[in-house]
């Protein structure tokens, strides 16, 4: 049987006397896009963290291709925080190179052929960018690596409209096939047209991991509607 390239089992995160995650139990199979989807609070960016090595588990387990999150996993997964985390006075090009040295996985040129077509030029510094403008960078500097998993957090949340469809092709033709995705989004509505899986999160516990296909032949309806029927939104 094939191996999921991220597998929670049990998983238990306690902030103080709050319980963030209440025994999650989920899998990321390769070669499908995985929306973690649910309302603030509901415990996605905890599972995010934990699968990135910045926070660790009170009990349970995270695995990445069957490992603990470590030095190795970390080789493994391209992540995309909510946040900008460049630096503003740096140029696009500089920092370009900076990956290129940081992730043996780095492929420059789908680097620059993702700029071309979005516009950027890479002689331009980060401060001198929109907000939509820089996050639009820090997704190319993501999927321009040759990952085994992606985990993209609100990728297309500070993008406009006009852009997302780009975003999104560009995230549907930069991975390879036995690579996975995992989107967390608000926008549903957007993005469920390229995701194969879906998991809702309320308070920390699953309460569903099932395909696309199933939910809108079982349940009529396209994956943002059943989304804001359960959540009642």
């Amino acid at each position: 049987m094939e191996q999921a390239l991220l597998q929670c089992t049990n998983l238990v995160k306690c902030y103080g006397k709050k319980q963030a995650l209440n025994g999650v139990d989920l899998s990321v199979m390769p070669g499908r896009i995985t929306g973690l989807l649910g309302p603030n609070g509901s415990g996605k960016t905890t599972i995010i963290k934990i699968a990135n090595g910045l926070l660790t588990p009170t009990s349970g387990e995270l695995r990445i291709n069957g490992l603990k999150p470590n030095a190795q996993t970390k080789a493994m997964v391209s992540y995309l925080p909510e946040r900008t985390y460049l630096a503003n006075w740096m140029k696009v090009q500089d920092i370009i190179r900076y990956f290129q040295d940081f992730y043996a996985d780095f492929d420059m040129n789908r680097a620059y052929e993702m700029l071309r077509a979005l516009n950027i030029n890479p002689e331009d510094p980060l401060k001198t960018m929109s907000k939509g403008m820089r996050e639009k960078v820090q997704l190319i500097l993501v999927m321009s690596r040759r990952a085994q998993l992606y985990i993209l957090d609100e990728p297309i949340a500070g993008v406009d409209p006009a852009a997302r469809d780009y975003i999104l092709r560009t995230i549907l033709n930069n991975y390879d096939s036995n690579a996975a995705i995992l989107i967390s989004t608000h926008l549903i509505s957007d993005v469920e047209s390229v995701l194969d899986d879906v998991i809702f999160l309320r308070d920390g516990n699953v309460i569903l991991q099932s395909t696309t296909d199933e939910i809108r032949e079982k349940e009529g309806k396209s994956v943002d509607q059943f989304f804001r029927e359960v959540f009642k939104c």
